[in-house]
């Protein structure tokens, strides 16, 4: 057990961990021996985890958390590294999600998805890194989407509030190099979750959160900037960026139409 943290194991801190992704990674790091400070708005749901398995409940810790509140953010990032130990891997996965034909634009979901997966990541990143580059470690990694490589019909909401999430970690990152601090993002395809419920169309290639959180797993320690999956359909997303806008166009158009 190493001064910095008293429980001894890694540290990691999960937002969004009451289900889907953050919850399926926050079970497979603590059955790999990590402390994992558990927060969400929901209470109950981050006290399940621990309850539904006894295996890990001493390394799963629970701190409610409303990432849209600034303070709230600090505090309780300050409260995880005094009480369970120094966070080395922080991930910012809370996030919200409304389909939005255009019969139905409404900016009240703009705004609310802006709050919860832009600003609320940003609050994050605002919480960590001062004290992370301060003593030279640690490491930040984004949830945002494959979705946010190029707008994509019924998801203008969604995908510019993950844009943004990528565009800030795309001016960060060069910025961090040699600060000893890492930041990273998280890019999903379709995840089997209650948001991606709220979808009526076919989600090619959808996985389950215990399969996204086996890629996350796989590259936590990895170098790259990019956590993609499932691989083939961020190839093919990555490779739509590279097409004209004539192109681009014609082709979202069908989608829209189908």
């Amino acid at each position: 057990m190493s001064a910095d943290n008293p429980a001894g194991g890694r540290v990691a801190m999960i937002t969004g961990a009451s289900a889907g992704i953050g919850r399926s990674l926050a079970i497979k790091l603590a059955r790999d021996g990590w402390q994992v400070a558990v927060c969400a708005r929901r209470e109950d749901a981050l006290r399940a985890i621990a309850e539904d398995h006894p295996d890990i409940a001493d390394r799963v810790h629970v701190y409610p958390l409303d990432v849209t509140d600034v303070a709230e953010s600090q505090a309780v990032f300050m409260a995880v590294e005094e009480a369970v130990g120094e966070v080395d891997t922080l991930i910012l996965n809370a996030g919200d999600y409304d389909p939005m034909p255009l019969d139905d634009f409404d900016p009240e979901i703009f705004e609310r998805l802006m709050k919860v997966n832009f600003l609320g990541t940003v609050n994050g990143v605002g919480a960590a890194l001062p004290p992370m580059r301060a003593r030279g470690r640690g490491q930040v990694l984004l949830t945002a989407s494959l979705s946010a490589y190029r707008g994509l019909p019924q998801a203008a909401p969604y995908g510019a509030s993950k844009a943004a999430v990528l565009n800030m970690a795309e001016s960060l990152r060069p910025a961090l190099a040699g600060s000893g601090v890492s930041l990273r993002v998280i890019n999903p395809g379709f995840v089997k979750t209650r948001l991606t419920e709220k979808n009526r169309f076919h989600m090619p290639q959808l996985i389950t959160p215990e399969q996204a959180a086996d890629a996350i797993h796989r590259e936590i320690d990895a170098a790259g900037f990019e956590i993609i999956f499932p691989k083939r359909f961020a190839w093919t997303l990555k490779c739509l960026r590279l097409l004209p806008y004539r192109l681009y166009f014609a082709l979202t158009q069908r989608m829209v139409q189908s």
